[in-house]
């Protein structure tokens, strides 16, 4: 009898320590689900309720069905929005990538200097947006800045960097270029040190030279990160913000009035809540559109094989 006993609470000691441990997971992370849930699906499912009202924030809220989504449809100015925002996106993603992985590339050198170099490379980064768009905008000031007073001295050109409908986007471009590249850099620093280096010696064998050893070798290897990089890249340059609102304002004449910041004029500045939130639901599905048509293309032209 006694040993039944033992080995009944023996049993039950160890369920309750079997739940304890089942438990403990989901208490680790709690509060990123917290966090998530009320910082990012609470109110993205408010957007969504809110996009078939119409809204002032100040009187009570009609409901109107589909009709700021008909709006957006037929308004030239959320057209031209998303155009803009897909012209910063061609301008921004291509050569930011490039100049990442050139730059990564570099810095995958074995020196004791890399220890110097790599971090300054993503110090733009940890730079808020904000201070690096005024900076930027002191430098491109046509009146005093360096860039125009170089240019002039050099060139005899003074170009008007934001003021011009041809040369803002273009600005607003570089100006993330130059914060982000970095940042990426080190995704691709990382996949380079991924790479077996007895490919490298085996190719070097065959003959290849540094050009073959890119193209065939590193390249296709570099898919994953590069899928990553894109992905995570193409999704921050839909939703620039901060950069075309403390150098343009969305100007001259909308040539930067990117999605987000007619949302931001929306919401903000004219109170058509309803009608920014339906913005907003768009932007969110043409992002969802894109990268899942990335996610399509790498799945289909990635290896992992290292081997």
């Amino acid at each position: 009898m006694g040993t039944e006993l033992s080995t009944v609470n023996s049993v039950h000691q160890q369920s309750k320590r079997f739940r304890r441990f089942q438990i403990a997971p989901y208490l680790f992370i709690l509060p990123s689900l917290v966090g998530v849930l009320a910082f990012l699906l609470l109110p993205a499912a408010a957007i969504m309720v809110i996009s078939f009202l119409k809204w002032n924030m100040i009187s009570s809220p009609q409901f109107v069905g589909f009709s700021n989504y008909a709006k957006l449809i037929h308004s030239s100015t959320a057209i031209h929005s998303l155009l803009v925002t897909a012209y910063y996106v061609l301008l921004n993603i291509p050569l930011q990538t490039i100049l990442a992985i050139l730059l990564a590339i570099l810095l995958n050198r074995k020196s004791r200097w890399m220890a110097v170099f790599r971090p300054i490379f993503v110090l733009p980064w940890l730079l808020t947006p904000v201070a690096v768009a005024a900076t930027w905008l002191w430098l491109m000031n046509p009146g005093y800045g360096y860039f125009d007073h170089i240019l002039t001295v050099l060139f005899g050109i003074s170009p008007a960097w934001v003021s011009s409908k041809q040369l803002a986007m273009p600005a607003i471009a570089l100006v993330n270029i130059w914060e982000f590249t970095g940042y990426n850099t080190l995704f691709f620093l990382a996949g380079l040190q991924g790479i077996p280096t007895h490919l490298y010696e085996a190719a070097e064998i065959d003959g290849a030279g540094p050009v073959r050893r890119f193209f065939t070798i590193t390249l296709p290897l570099l898919q994953p990160t590069t899928m990553f990089v894109l992905i995570t890249s193409v999704i921050g340059s839909f939703q620039v913000f901060g950069t075309i609102y403390v150098m343009t304002q969305g100007g001259p004449g909308n040539a930067t009035n990117a999605i987000v910041y007619e949302i931001y004029q929306e919401a903000f500045q004219f109170f058509h809540m309803g009608y920014a939130s339906a913005l907003a639901v768009i932007l969110f599905l043409g992002i969802l559109v894109v990268t899942l048509l990335q996610f399509l293309y790498f799945r289909r032209h990635t290896t992992y094989d290292f081997s």
